[in-house]
């Protein structure tokens, strides 16, 4: 398909297979609130809530620069199938075991590390789909929009599944997450997905090896001061919050005193901020230099978890606003971050340099996992938001501070335009339609 009939026609074949994927991730966010709870109630420990958020990041850590650079290789839309076919049986083996009462505790890991690995290869493949099938003039907007319905999945997941443990086994739980996986697999069998250009002749292609692909996209990005910047500015971000994030469970039942019920209230506010901040981002589109967005919004997340830290057990209500607004903040950073790098970087690079932006991003927190599981149970939760809250505010004033940081939508390693960066390595992109 030519460039000016995708630029006209790609809103169906983009939002066909994007609405089973939403509905799929509704599913999963069900299926994934009930599992944590069930952590929690059955085993109460720090450590253990640890050990599974591990368990979801590993798989992402170490195959993600390989993944990306099969994902570059392969056709994109057979490694989504595959990818989500995948996690939906093993979801289906889960059922299963809650179903006949043989299910333990190791089960539910090995279920959280297939959904992680099945996310290594289907993260980039349809992060780069979406940029070959979403006109560059839109790709904020499309960010904006995940954005919205993330905070809608969260919105919706929490009290649902609240509301599904009340009513149904666990295993019925756990069928609603292989059925709505249905509609996420089904378009993909039907829905025609560009792939970037190929280099057609054998010769050229016996040269490229998986790891000169490696190679390429780790050069792409340590030869891009700003992206490098921003990915190691992302790797102490989430080694300060992404524990304290993972443990949320025993800070409403140890600190708050709260159930399920409340659990699923502050899930829902954060729910609620993701909603109005992908809205106000797809309305209003972030500054005019999106960097400054994302710093923004990194600042003003560690501001919520700050609060949220500090709030005393009998002030529920504030840590529930204070988590509200750390979600609209969340909005504004991702989805800037996310339309900056889908703009930038040059289409058949961006399988490999997604997913090693997004392993660079993940690599320090399961070393964070591994201090803060026996540190809460020794100190408690709150100490974490604390902690994270002003290491974000920190580096998120730090981010201004740094050259490289604020002019990655302008400028390369060299000093170049980031324009001209993406045409020395694909001068017009042909988009090629694939069954």
């Amino acid at each position: 398909m030519k460039h000016t009939e995708r630029q006209a026609n790609w809103k169906l074949p983009f939002f066909t297979i994007w609405t089973g994927q939403q509905l799929s991730w509704v599913g999963s966010a069900v299926a994934g609130f009930a599992l944590v709870w069930w952590l929690t109630e059955t085993t109460g420990s720090a450590t253990m809530l640890a050990i599974g958020t591990l368990l979801t990041m590993l798989p992402g850590i170490a195959l993600g620069p390989f993944a990306g650079a099969l994902v570059d290789r392969w056709n994109r839309r057979l490694v989504m199938l595959v990818a989500d076919s995948v996690v939906a049986l093993f979801s289906a083996w889960l059922a299963v075991l809650f179903w006949t009462g043989a299910i333990q505790i190791w089960h539910v890991y090995v279920i959280m590390f297939v959904r992680s690995v099945g996310g290594a290869f289907h993260w980039p493949a349809m992060t780069a789909s979406t940029t070959l099938m979403v006109p560059k003039d839109h790709l904020g907007r499309v960010a904006g929009l995940n954005q919205t319905i993330g905070g809608a999945v969260n919105i919706i997941s929490p009290p649902l599944g609240a509301l599904l443990l009340s009513i149904l086994p666990l295993h019925g739980i756990m069928a609603i997450d292989v059925l709505t996986a249905a509609f996420a697999i089904a378009p993909l069998f039907f829905v025609h997905i560009p792939q970037p250009e190929r280099i057609s002749t054998q010769e050229a292609q016996s040269k490229s090896t998986l790891r000169a692909d490696m190679r390429e996209g780790l050069r792409y990005v340590i030869d891009w001061p700003g992206l490098l910047g921003i990915c190691l500015l992302a790797t102490l971000l989430n080694f300060t919050m992404a524990p304290a994030m993972s443990l949320m469970p025993l800070l409403i039942t140890d600190h708050f005193g709260g159930g399920v019920l409340r659990l699923g209230w502050m899930n829902s506010a954060w729910g609620v901020g993701l909603v109005l901040g992908g809205l106000l981002l797809s309305a209003w589109g972030g500054f005019k230099r999106r960097i400054v967005t994302v710093l923004i919004g990194i600042i003003g997340l560690g501001v919520g978890a700050l609060v949220v830290g500090l709030t005393p057990a009998t002030a529920f209500p504030l840590a529930l606003g204070a988590f509200f607004f750390g979600a609209v903040m969340n909005a504004l950073c991702n989805g800037s971050a996310f339309a900056v790098l889908q703009q930038v970087v040059a289409p058949e690079m961006q399988g490999r340099v997604f997913a090693l932006v997004m392993t660079v991003c993940n690599m320090a927190t399961p070393i964070s996992l591994l201090i803060a599981g026996p540190l809460a149970d020794a100190v408690g939760v709150r100490a974490l938001y604390v902690a994270g809250g002003i290491a974000q505010v920190i580096l998120g004033i730090g981010g201004f501070l740094i050259p490289a940081i604020m002019s990655l939508e302008s400028n390369n390693g060299n000093g170049h335009a980031a324009e001209e960066k993406t045409a020395e390595i694909s001068p017009t992109p042909t988009y090629v339609e694939v069954a």
